[in-house]
Parts: structure tokens; sequence; C-alpha cells
């Protein structure tokens, strides 16, 4: 049966109550359907379904894809959980992620509904790490939303976007068949300090064909959590630890935290191997200690001692940026694009490169520009919008590595548009880039442009496309990135 639905999005109605014309579900239904427009290439089918609106099992089958938004009202809620106990009903267990919660409030794994216990949640709350306070967004376009809420929403749509391609393939031919073999990687849970950090290099490893565990909540119980974390790792050929400040969450049953676990755990599945080539480790560990309590510092004082005579583990110690430069190195270079047995396009003619990133609708529009950075002596890289989607974000993917400057242009596009380009240029060091990036710029006739005083830390330039001094501002910001 072919889905008639994308994404149906579930929650209650409490949840969509906010001080803006749109309630808060409706404003995340809103931006979740622009950026997959984006990385889909076609306008997804997407519909609400408050906790009172009724579905049979039978228009559940026809959804693809479910994105329940859980909050305290939502696990009150029985029709609610009755909702996402049909949808499971419908399909067999898949590799295929069908579900998605999103957390609008904090819900504990305890609370939360069975089926979605493992699920990796994406929490679109504010958190306040000095007060604790917690609240929901009500400016989405707040320097705080930039750094979290936006993010989140950008991994939300890759990963849908994954999801229902590998569907609709499942569905055209019967069974899916993987363009490239996906290698395991062991990306460890690391501590609260490292969170963050932990989850950009997990999107940097799956963007370049890695399978990345591991990928679901692991076990609270340490008995449990000991066998999971085993049974991840035999699945693996490498498993990458950050060590930061935090000691880690501690199990129930244990003295140790799951950062240790997870170490130790790696290390004695190395030891047992008798083809070191077959699994190996490597530890970062932070050279800001200064926060870590005696129990972190023994940990680390453990690691290194017996890291001593281990083979087939490296530890590092050392900027975080130049951790994962390494690991750009050893891993993303053999990553996707010798899977997909192609060859990255890079050849040039000595002239530094600018990616003038624009949409289809803009081809007419942004000519004069790229005439005139063409005439500037720069090569001009332009977006693909031609072929499959893999082969369209493959292009994208080589472009961000191998640009000098980029130009985002916006004429017909919305400036949600214009923030998911710039999203994906703060980004792009984490695809495998060897050299900095010269300049970044808008180029916009829009009076209501994007707001950048998120992005004043990058260095974004912003030019007025819609008067007649646009190409001389053009001229000072090429000459600027020449110096």
């Amino acid at each position: 049966m072919a889905f008639e639905i994308d994404v149906l999005i579930t929650f209650a109605n409490e949840d969509n109550q906010s001080g803006n014309e749109r309630g808060w579900v409706q404003e995340f239904k809103h931006f979740l359907e622009l950026m997959l427009v984006q990385v889909l290439g076609t306008k997804p089918n997407i519909m609400l379904k408050s906790e009172h609106d009724s579905i049979t099992g039978g228009n559940l089958k026809k959804v693809a894809i479910l994105v329940p938004i859980l909050s305290p009202a939502f696990v009150a809620s029985g029709e609610s959980l009755d909702t996402i106990e049909s949808f499971y009903g419908t399909f067999k267990k898949t590799d295929t992620a069908r579900v998605f919660k999103i957390l609008k409030r904090p819900v504990s794994i305890e609370e939360q509904p069975a089926k979605l216990k493992e699920l990796i949640g994406y929490d679109l709350y504010d958190f306040d790490i000095d007060t604790g306070d917690i609240e929901d967004y009500t400016d989405f376009f707040s320097p705080e939303a930039e750094r979290s809420f936006w993010m989140k929403m950008v991994d939300l749509a890759y990963d849908i976007h994954e999801s229902l391609i590998t569907l609709n393939e499942l569905e055209k031919k019967g069974e899916v068949k993987h363009i490239y073999e996906r290698r395991c990687i062991y990306l460890a849970e690391t501590g609260h300090d490292l969170s963050i950090q932990r989850n950009i290099i997990k999107r940097e490893l799956q963007r370049h064909g890695y399978k990345v565990l591991p990928d679901k909540t692991l076990p609270q119980d340490v008995d449990s959590l000991k066998k999971e974390i085993d049974k991840e790792l035999e699945e693996c050929s490498l498993s990458i630890h950050l060590i930061g400040s935090s000691y880690g969450d501690i199990p129930e049953g244990s003295d140790k935290s799951v950062v240790d676990l997870q170490n130790q755990i790696a290390a004695q599945r190395s030891a047992s191997l008798k083809d070191k080539t077959k699994f190996s480790r490597l530890i970062w560990i932070s050279n800001q200690l200064n926060q870590a309590s005696e129990k972190q510092i023994a940990f680390i004082e453990n690691i290194k001692r017996d890291l001593a005579s281990s083979e087939g583990t490296e530890i590092l110690q050392t900027a975080l940026e130049d951790f994962k430069n390494i690991i750009r190195e050893e891993l993303i270079e053999v990553g996707i694009d010798k899977k997909l047995g192609k060859s990255r396009d890079i050849a040039d003619n000595g002239n530094p490169s600018i990616y003038l990133l624009h949409d289809k609708v803009d081809a007419k529009a942004v000519a004069p520009f790229k005439s005139h950075i063409e005439k500037a002596g720069y090569k001009v890289l332009l977006p693909a919008f031609e072929g499959d989607l893999l082969e369209l974000r493959q292009q994208h993917i080589n472009n961000l590595r191998t640009f000098d400057a980029a130009i985002i242009f916006q004429e017909n596009v919305n400036n949600q548009w214009v923030r998911m380009k710039l999203l994906d240029l703060l980004k792009a060091p984490g695809f495998g880039r060897r050299k900095p990036i010269t300049g970044k710029a808008i180029i916009s006739n829009r009076e209501d442009k994007l707001d950048i005083s998120a992005y004043k830390n990058y260095n974004v330039t912003v030019i007025d496309g819609d008067n007649k001094e646009a190409l001389d501002s053009l001229k000072v910001f090429l000459e600027e990135i020449k110096e």
C-alpha cells in the first residue's frame, strides 16, 4: 500500500498553546515542512492529529512516519498513547525508523510510553543551564533558539528524509537495497559537558555513510547496560570515546558511570581479539579539566596507564577541533565517497572557488552575480538540481568540502531556506574540509532579511541585492576575501 501521509504529528491539545498567532505544534509543523521541502526536493504531506481527533487503524497504515510530541500532557492522555500503540500495530518490526519522538517538555524514560523508551529524542525546549529553568521557545528566532532549536530541527529533517527515502524504495521494490554497506562505529555516550560535541561528530559520521551506535536509549540498570554495550561493540570496527570533566551518569547497581563502563568493555573487546585490525579504539581527553572531580581525574589516569600496553588504541589530549580533524582524515575520507565508487570533483583551474548557493527559482536572478564573480577571477561552484536525492546531496557535500568562500543568494526564497543554507556552511568543517573558509556572505533583496545577530561570531556579510550598489558591494567582499 502506498503511503498517503508522509508525516503524522500527534500531540496533546494543551501543547498547541502559545503566545503566537499559530500554536506551538502548528509552528513546529510549519518549520518541519519548510525543511523537508529543502532536503526532499518536493513538498511532503504532513498532517496534525490532536489527542481527540479520531483516526482508524486502516488510515494509520497509510502513514509513513509518526512524530509524537511528548510532554507530561501527552503522557497523561490515554487517546495519545492509543495512537502510538495503534501505529506500531500497522507494521512489522523493521530497521527503518518510522517514529521520531519530540520532547516539548522533559519526560523521564520511566514515564514515557513503552514503545518510545528506546528511541533517542529531539529536545525542543529551552533549558537554562545556569538556572535549571525549562521554558517553551516563544521566539523561534532568538539567539538561544538558533543554537539549540534549529540545530535539532535540521537533524530531525535529515533523519526523516532518510527514512522516507528508504520506505519509498521498500514500497517500490518490496525490499531495500542499500547503495553502500555501512560500517558501524561505536560513539560512546559522554558526560553532559560534551553531549553537544558528541552529537556534532555523530551527524558528521552519519552523513558520510557510517552507522553510529548506540542508536537508542541505553538501559538504566547496570547488567542490561553491559549486555547492550557488549552486543553493539561486536558490530563495530571502531569505538570513539570523548572524555571531559564530567564523570557521567551512574546506572542502577553500579559504582561506575556509563562513560567508564563503555571504555572498560571496549578495552576488554580489544584485548580479546587476536586480530587487532578488526577493532580499535580512539580516545580523546579534554585538556581543560579544571572542573573535573577527583573520581574523574582517577578515571582518566587509569585510562592513560592501561593504554600504555594496549594495542590498537590511540589516545589524544589536544584541542577538540584537532581531534575532529583526525576523525575526518581517518574515517570520513574513506566513507561514503569510496563506498559509492565516486571520486570527488575537486579539479579546478588553480583559482579560488566560491560556492554560490541559490534555489532553482532564483537561477535567472543570480546570473549577473555569477558573471561578476567569474570576471573577478573566481571559480564558481553551483548547487545541482538534476539527479536523484543521494547524488544531489553528495554534490552539495563535495562543494562544502572544497569551496574557499560562499555566498547565499536570496530573491524568491524565504528566510527559512537561507537559515538552512547558513547552518550548512557553519557545519561545513564537519564534511572533511582541510582549509579555512575565507568568507561568507548573503545577497538578499528582501526587506525582512534574516536577522544574523545570532551568527555575529561567524563573520557573515549581508549585501543588499536590491539596489544599484549591489555589485559594488559584492566587489568589496571579493577583494576583502582575497587579502
